[in-house]
């Protein structure tokens, strides 16, 4: 008797722990499916398409609820989910993305500190910008590179934000990279380091004339050094403000910097699926000195923003090459184990009504040459000085003769 109770207690300790081994195997797969299933939701609640681009997006809510099993199958999963929207800038950042994302916000990467985009024309992934002092301009490479591989990986095919995890990684470490320039290719070995970007860079041209480069709405403090460079130029008599290049960034810094330009109007339209949102400057502009704003077909979302407000509200003149067309506003979500995805959430439209996506901004005057481009702005700015000078003596005239 003894014997079948011992049987039957071995009997019930082993259902019991196959019970336990089954709910963690459950437990497990419900975390991962839930993860699958926050980024369906919040594309579901937010996405500014209430009719996702003829996606059923139902479809998607069970979909795939049998095949993910563990992390990496809610990842690809989800990828397949979002990428049925074909919306490029609606996307799933893994943690190492996530946290590029952050450190660039807080103005800290390890890297080697370029700027890349995707040619639009060509599909290659193109050196937009090298950071002064940084690893790659210390190595040699250049604006206008195009980059071939990144550690042997092969560059084609390849965005962005794809290049970029392959480029960072731990401080003091080596990357290959591989670009052509001209006709040739050309092998560098650069190390990466911790690299602090300051978005904005100013300086004088001439005693009239002040310049000043802003290379990201990315960085928190980008608002905050374009104040310091209008300060810094505040006895000029006209500013070039250099938004080549420029992919643009957080949307609540090309807000506070139009603020800075424009005495008062409309600065851009958000709409939403739900609501339709118009921003104004906040009537506190630190200048009101003739502007030029330079663009190209790499200048892109904030740089858009900020490029359309000046033109519709005639506060600027805009020169260089269309822009690059992105006429969507994204917000960022966090989700469990530090990943993020972002949802275009709104399109908006500039003062005059516009919808650039797609589109891009035509400038004021067209000018493909680099070179010419600053030309012309320094050309035009030498005009509205002269002609203020002009005024401005006449007005002492007449107060003289009276």
């Amino acid at each position: 008797m003894n014997m079948f109770k011992r049987i039957a207690r071995f009997l019930l300790l082993i259902i019991v722990l196959q019970f336990n081994l089954n709910l963690s195997s459950y437990a497990h797969k419900s975390q991962y499916t839930e993860f699958y299933h926050q980024i369906w939701q919040l594309v579901r609640d937010n996405y500014y398409d209430a009719n996702f681009h003829g996606v059923n997006w139902k479809q998607y809510e069970h979909k795939y609820d049998k095949q993910i099993k563990t992390q990496e199958d809610a990842y690809r999963y989800s990828n397949v989910m979002l990428s049925s929207l074909e919306d490029p800038y609606t996307r799933l950042l893994d943690p190492t993305a996530f946290g590029d994302e952050s450190d660039a916000i807080d103005s800290r990467v390890v890297g080697i500190g370029i700027n890349i985009q995707q040619s639009k024309a060509t599909g290659y992934l193109v050196i937009t910008r090298t950071l002064d002092d940084s690893p790659a301009a210390l190595a040699g490479l250049r604006e206008g590179d195009e980059i071939i591989s990144i550690d042997n990986h092969n560059s084609i095919g390849l965005n962005p934000e794809q290049a970029a995890e392959l480029i960072r990684g731990k401080a003091g470490t080596t990357l290959d990279m591989i670009v052509r320039r001209h006709d040739d290719n050309l092998k560098f070995i650069i190390e990466r380091q911790q690299i602090t970007i300051h978005p904005v860079t100013a300086k004088r041209l001439n005693d009239d004339i002040g310049y000043i480069q802003l290379s990201t709405f990315i960085s928190g403090d980008a608002a905050s050094e374009f104040k310091a460079a209008l300060n810094k130029l505040a006895s000029t008599k006209g500013i070039i403000l250099d938004l080549r290049s420029n992919p643009g960034g957080l949307l609540s810094n090309a807000f506070k910097i139009a603020s800075m330009l424009l005495p008062q109007g409309n600065i851009v339209t958000t709409i939403s699926r739900t609501d339709c949102a118009t921003n104004y400057t906040n009537g506190k502009n630190l200048t009101n000195n003739p502007i030029v704003v330079l663009v190209d077909e790499e200048s892109a979302s904030a740089s858009e923003i900020l490029a359309g407000a000046l033109k519709d509200n005639s506060r600027a003149l805009i020169v260089g090459t269309r822009t690059y067309g992105k006429g969507l506003v994204q917000e960022i979500n966090q989700l469990p184990g530090g990943a993020a995805v972002h949802i275009t959430v709104s399109k908006y439209l500039t003062p005059s009504g516009l919808d650039i996506n797609k589109i891009g901004i035509s400038p004021d005057v067209v000018v493909q040459n680099k070179a010419e481009q600053l030309a012309v702005a320094k050309q035009y700015l030498n005009q509205q000085i002269a002609y203020k000078n002009s005024n401005n003596n006449l007005a002492n005239s007449s107060v003289a003769l009276k």
